[in-house]
Order: structure tokens, then C-alpha cells, then sequence
């Protein structure tokens, strides 16, 4: 009798509980050192690997999908609906984020004392990361549109913050395959071919070591529970927000647009979200999210490479709800209330640096400061909320992934590019 194997899925979920579990346990059984020297390192291999090969997957992918395409003007058609989709739900997460902080004012629930101490814990690591912030948000209002325009390809792809300029390069690339005769770029159009499914195949491979991966990364997480229970509320309402776009916004809009029922959705992603979920990376984790949606949901591969590298860059929902609900949440716990403008001004704010927020950990921290200083609020009240960043952070990048999945979804079905489980084609929403 035949073995029967355990899907990829199961072991992940093996290894964040067992990694949980560890991570709980060794601050009281004396193992942090230990878990820091011998097991942390092993995640981070993970997290090496996967960022290895995400670069070379946006080209190959991106390329390939691209010059697919029959013609200019589908790409056209696929990128407007794209990007269209992709600001309707960031704003709507901003705006969720928004009505449930006024609504349940976490803020005002935090003492004066656990402000102090947070801000005297943090002090060195908020100066870096304002740092940081001044100098993206010091610049002109266009700088963001210029620096998607690399001015060296291989300095661009020498870093995988430069993410948005690659996928310009590669698109235009594609366009101009497109755009050249067919007999001319045969053997270029070969190579991409070839290049994209080994590297499909490497991700494969990297993959086979996810459960190990994702233990290592967890087990070396500090769980602080005092400060975690110091800051539920404000954990809970950013957790709510998330919740609601996961379980009410996204499953909407699938029925809206299109006739997949949200089970099928969230088995077939389910992976591509336990990853994200261990990584905290949208661009880690985007290797698994495209096998997911091309071989579980049945998107087409020529949507799927473009609509997902993409969305990895400038689609950040889970990213939005959070920013709306801690500069509030900020604000509230100095005492201080946002007028009607300023909310306003956050949700603009919130928007646009979700969409330039880069698709790694943390990234989201760097851009708040940018919000706060939008609305005129100290930077120095990040102090409040870094302890509890990283499990926030994590269920985020969970939202942000099913996001690009749910657009990837919709965009496919209304280029009748969307196939069921069994083969047969889905049929459009008229």
C-alpha cells in the first residue's frame, strides 16, 4: 500500500506550531541564547534563499507572461484593471482602519508609565528608522514616479528593494518582444521560456526546506507576554481590520466579480498565506503565492506573472490598515484629537506609502513615520507600538498576499484566462 504524503501546507503548519511552542518556552527553559546562536540561523537561510530567487523570478516570469500576450493592448486592458483593483482595496482597508480605531480609541487605555519605558526601550532603533523615513519622505512629489525608472538595469537588480524598477524593465522588455517580429526574437522568447521554469523548479526545491524554515524563524521570535497584554487592545483592533478584509472584503469581491467560491479561494492560497505569515515578507513569500494561484486557483500564467510581482510591490491592504489605525491609535494615546482633515490626510498618506513600502519585514514601520509627520505627530510615538510589530506584522503580510491573490483572481476571470480545479473554464461575470 502507498504512503500517502503530507501536503506542503500541513508541514508548514507543523513547523509554526512546534516553532511557536519553542519560541514560548525558551525565554523560561534558558534557551534564548541557544535558540539565537544554533536555530535562528536556519531561518534566515530560508529567508536568503527565498529573496535569491525572487528577482530572477520577476524577470523570467514578468518577461515571459508579458510577451505571451497577444498584443499591446491587452496588456494595456490587464494593467488598468490591475491597478485599479489594487487602489480600491488599499483605500478601503485604509478607510476600514480608520472607522475601528475611532471606534474602539485603543489609545487611551495605555498609562503614561508603559509610554516611558517603551520609548526608553526603543530610543536608538526609532532614531534609525527616522532617519530612514526623512530621507524618502525629503524629497520631491514625483520622486516616487522618477525612481521607478532605473537609470543601470544591474544596479537595480543588485538589490531587492528595486523591485518596481525591475518590473518596469521587465514589462517594457515584454512590450518590445511583443512589438518585434516573431522570427527575429524566437530564440530570446526560448531562453525566457526555458529560464522561467527552472527557475519555477528552483523555487520547488527551496521549498522542500519551508517547514524547517519556518520553525527556525518562529522558535527565534521574543515573545514578550506583559507588553503583549499591555497593548491587546490596540493589537486586537488592528487584528479586526485584518480579519474583516480576509473574511468580508476579499470573499465580496470574489463573489462579485467572479463565481469562485472563497473555500476553493483560501484552500488553494492557504500555503502561499502560511508562508507569509512565518516570513513577513510579501516578495519571500511571492514564489509560493504564483504556484498557488496558477496551480490550486487556475490562473492563467500570463496574468499571474504580471497582476502577483506587481502586487507584491505596490498592493500593501494589510499594510494600509495598520498604518490608518496606529497613527490614531498614536495620536490618541498623547492625547491628542485628529480633526476630520487630518484623517483625511492620513488615508491619502496611508495609500501612497503602502504603495511604496518595499515587500520585506519591517518596511511598514518606516513608511508610518511618514503618516505621522503627515499630521503632524511626533515619530518618537513608534516607541508604542515596535514591541508588538512583529506578530502584527506578520498577520498583515498574510492580508497583503491574499490580496494580490483575490486581484489576481478577478483579473483573470474577466479575461476568461480562469480555470477551475478540474480543467473546465470558469464562466465571467457579464
Amino acid at each position: 500500500m502507498k504512503k500517502k504524503k503530507i501536503p506542503l501546507y500541513v508541514k508548514i503548519l507543523i513547523g509554526m506550531g512546534l516553532g511557536l511552542i519553542w519560541g514560548l518556552s525558551a525565554q523560561a527553559l534558558g534557551l534564548v541564547e541557544f535558540t539565537r546562536d544554533w536555530i535562528k540561523p536556519w531561518g534566515d537561510i530560508f529567508i536568503r534563499a527565498l529573496k535569491l530567487i525572487a528577482m530572477p523570478l520577476i524577470i523570467f516570469s514578468l518577461i515571459d507572461g508579458v510577451s505571451n500576450l497577444s498584443d499591446v493592448s491587452k496588456l494595456s486592458r490587464i494593467g488598468g484593471r490591475t491597478i485599479a483593483l489594487y487602489l480600491m482595496t488599499t483605500v478601503l482597508a485604509v478607510a476600514l482602519g480608520l472607522v475601528l480605531v475611532n471606534i474602539i480609541r485603543p489609545g487611551k487605555l495605555l498609562s503614561e508609565e508603559r509610554r516611558e519605558s517603551l520609548r526608553a526601550t526603543y530610543a536608538s532603533e526609532l532614531d534609525e528608522k527616522v532617519v530612514t523615513a526623512h530621507e524618502l519622505g525629503g524629497s520631491g512629489p514625483l520622486q516616487p514616479v522618477v525612481d521607478i525608472v532605473p537609470d543601470n538595469f544591474f544596479n537595480s537588480a543588485s538589490s531587492n528593494s528595486n523591485m518596481l524598477q525591475i518590473i518596469f524593465f521587465s514589462i517594457l522588455f515584454g512590450v518590445a518582444m511583443i512589438l518585434t517580429k516573431s522570427e527575429k526574437i524566437a530564440p530570446v522568447k526560448a531562453f525566457f521560456d526555458g529560464g522561467n521554469q527552472i527557475v519555477l523548479k528552483i523555487v520547488d526545491i527551496i521549498m522542500l526546506y519551508a517547514p524547517l524554515g519556518v520553525f527556525a524563524l518562529l522558535a527565534s521570535l521574543n515573545i514578550d507576554g506583559e507588553l503583549m497584554m499591555a497593548l491587546g487592545t490596540y493589537s486586537l483592533n488592528v487584528v479586526l481590520g485584518l480579519a474583516i478584509m480576509i473574511f468580508l472584503v476579499y470573499p465580496s469581491i470574489l463573489r462579485i466579480f467572479t463565481r469562485m467560491k472563497p473555500l476553493t479561494f483560501y484552500k488553494g492560497i492557504l500555503p502561499a498565506q502560511m508562508l507569509a505569515f512565518s516570513t513577513s515578507s510579501s516578495a519571500a513569500t511571492l514564489p509560493v503565492t504564483m504556484d498557488c494561484v496558477e496551480k490550486n486557483l487556475g490562473v492563467a500564467e500570463e496574468i499571474s506573472s504580471f497582476t502577483l510581482p506587481l502586487g507584491a510591490t505596490i498592493n500593501m491592504d494589510g499594510t494600509a490598515i495598520h498604518q490608518g489605525v496606529s497613527a490614531v491609535f498614536i495620536a490618541q494615546a498623547f492625547g491628542i484629537d485628529l480633526t476630520l482633515t487630518q484623517q483625511l490626510t492620513i488615508l491619502l498618506t496611508a495609500v501612497l506609502a503602502s504603495i511604496g513600502a518595499a515587500a520585506v519585514p519591517g518596511a511598514g514601520i518606516i513608511m508610518l513615520v511618514i503618516v505621522l509627520e503627515a499630521v503632524g505627530l511626533d515619530p518618537l510615538g513608534l516607541a508604542l507600538i515596535l514591541a508588538v510589530d512583529r506578530p502584527l506584522d506578520m498577520m498583515r503580510t498574510v492580508v497583503n498576499v491574499t490580496g494580490d491573490a483575490t486581484v489576481s483572481v478577478v483579473v483573470a476571470n474577466s479575461e476568461n484566462s480562469l480555470n477551475t480545479p478540474t480543467g473546465e473554464p470558469a464562466a465571467p461575470v457579464s
